[in-house]
């Protein structure tokens, strides 16, 4: 009775609950003998030595990738939030997205403004973006323009009077140069 009353949930849904599922239970697959050689990298790669106690599947040794720990198909190559990821250079590209079923992640060369005008067309067709990013909003200054309007003319009034004393002097040392 209970199954007949709650809602089925969609066939997506339960896909990436099953892939959580099985992701958990799955091992770190690491390299042969990386654990014994520094110079041997942890990324996987497939064992393929004639007498490899790993190929052979000797117990106590680590397990190798197998289809077995594939999560489900209708899974398979979406985002953890259950969208399919659609790549975003401009604002035509947002248009022809499906907001039920795919989510936008913008390009990384794309720059600050264009970002913006995404993000906004994005909205507005109720499209997810994966990556929007920190939007810089403009600091206030500190000071209002008013005070620093004000206080500059003090400042130059203050640089122009030592230029007429230089002058002056520039001129009397003219004419004490014509009277000898």
């Amino acid at each position: 009775m209970n199954k007949e009353e709650e809602p089925e949930k969609p066939a997506r849904e339960r896909a990436l609950a099953v892939r959580k599922r099985v992701k958990g239970r799955k091992p770190d697959f690491k390299r042969q003998e990386s654990w014994r050689y520094k110079r041997v990298k942890k990324s996987w790669r497939r064992p393929r030595g004639l007498d490899s106690k790993m190929r052979k599947r000797v117990k106590g040794w680590p397990q190798s990738v197998g289809v077995g720990y594939r999560g489900p198909r209708e899974a398979r190559g979406l985002h953890p939030s259950g969208y399919a990821e659609v790549l975003v250079w401009n604002v035509d590209d947002v248009v022809g997205v499906d907001p039920e079923k795919e989510a936008v992640r913008i390009a990384h060369k794309v720059g600050a403004r264009k970002r913006v005008e995404i993000l906004a067309r994005a909205e507005e067709l109720g499209v997810r973006v994966l990556n929007p990013g920190r939007i810089v909003e403009p600091v206030e200054e500190e000071f209002p323009e008013e005070e620093l309007e004000e206080e500059l003319p003090e400042e130059e009034e203050e640089k122009e009077e030592p230029i007429e004393e230089k002058e002056e002097k520039a001129e009397g040392a003219e004419k004490g140069e014509e009277e000898s």
